[in-house]
């Protein structure tokens, strides 16, 4: 008896340290787990599933009617860290979407540009960034878009502020500088625009002429391209709303709503038109904005296609008509 007694308490034991050791390694699965899905795992591996609106036959017409090509301008380190998060977001709302790159990533679907790599090279690779949409995509989209990789587009009220415009335009949209041409230049980080024939215009005469275009493949992309459109007589055009409210913007949209007080920054010697600051500083159907990290923009897509306060409607603003020439637009804005 008191042999089987000591077998008895022994198993009794073991199968207690046995549970332990369960519960042990399932306390260690569930927080191994934890820490891989919170700093391993990129964001879009969790599915954010948007809400089927009730209407949206108007977005549909758009998304038809105002083709839009987005190009994005990256690098090879970048592929993981940002580009692939456009591409998760607001890249897919596009009608093409393109990665402008010096290395091809299939997954991504980056086009190898044959410019060396590094900032003092955008100004080359938006050239043959361009050329290669020309060659390849022309006619597939009315107006070409490019973009960052930490840049965030709310692409239907792109379609909305180009849906009066004629691709057939030499003109082009984005947030507008004062310096280095006559009618100033558009800023590269929030994202310029381009009409088809402001696009011809660029890759047919401008690039190949070294009176009109800096043949070199370093300096600032956004302020050469600028001095090139002008030369070749495409406009930069006012995409502020009716109230003055700016529509694309350089920087994250908390640096706009809380903005530097320092007037001798960078910005507010640059600006074209004067700015508000606060929770006017934008327009309701704001654009673009700059330097938003790829958490942020998953924010973003919550905050603009799923959140929605319970018992609210908004009127829908009506299309404005079709704009039968540039010169009488811009008269109209300012």
């Amino acid at each position: 008896m008191k042999y089987h007694g000591i077998l008895d308490k022994a198993t009794v034991n073991e199968g207690f340290r046995s549970k332990r050791r369960t519960i042990t390694a399932l306390i260690l699965g569930l927080i191994l787990g934890f820490c891989i899905a919170k700093y391993l795992l990129p964001p879009h591996t969790t599915t954010i599933v948007e809400k089927t609106p009730k209407n949206n036959i108007l977005a549909q017409t758009l998304y038809h009617e105002v083709r839009i090509l987005c190009w994005i301008l990256t690098t090879p380190q970048n592929h993981e860290e940002k580009a692939k998060h456009v591409k998760a977001t607001w890249g897919k709302r596009c009608n093409m979407l393109l990665f402008m790159s010096t290395a091809e990533d299939p997954e991504l679907g980056s086009v190898a540009l044959p410019v060396p790599e590094g900032r003092d090279y955008l100004w080359g690779k938006t050239k043959e960034a361009f050329k290669y949409v020309y060659k390849h995509h022309f006619n597939d989209a009315d107006w070409f878009l490019k973009a960052d990789d930490d840049t965030y587009t709310i692409v239907e009220n792109l379609r909305f502020l180009l849906y009066p415009y004629s691709p057939n335009d030499p003109i082009y949209f984005g947030c507008r500088y004062n310096k280095y041409a006559k009618q100033g230049y558009m800023a590269g980080g929030s994202g310029y625009v381009l009409s088809k024939e402001a696009v011809r215009r660029f890759v047919e005469e401008a690039i190949p002429n070294a009176t009109l275009c800096k043949q070199a493949n370093t300096g600032a992309e956004d302020a050469e391209i600028g001095i090139c459109l002008e030369k070749v007589n495409v406009t930069a055009v006012d995409s502020r709303d009716i109230h003055g409210r700016g529509k694309f913007f350089p920087f994250s949209p908390e640096h706009h709503m809380f903005p530097s007080k320092n007037k001798q920054y960078w910005y507010w010697k640059l600006i074209y038109y004067k700015t508000h600051e606060g929770l006017n500083c934008c327009s309701d159907n704001a654009v673009g904005f700059h330097y938003v990290k790829p958490k942020e923009m998953y924010v973003l897509d919550y905050l603009i296609y799923n959140l929605h306060p319970y018992g609210i409607t908004y009127a829908q603003e009506p299309l404005p008509q079709k704009i039968k020439t540039i010169e009488s637009s811009q008269s109209d804005i300012e």
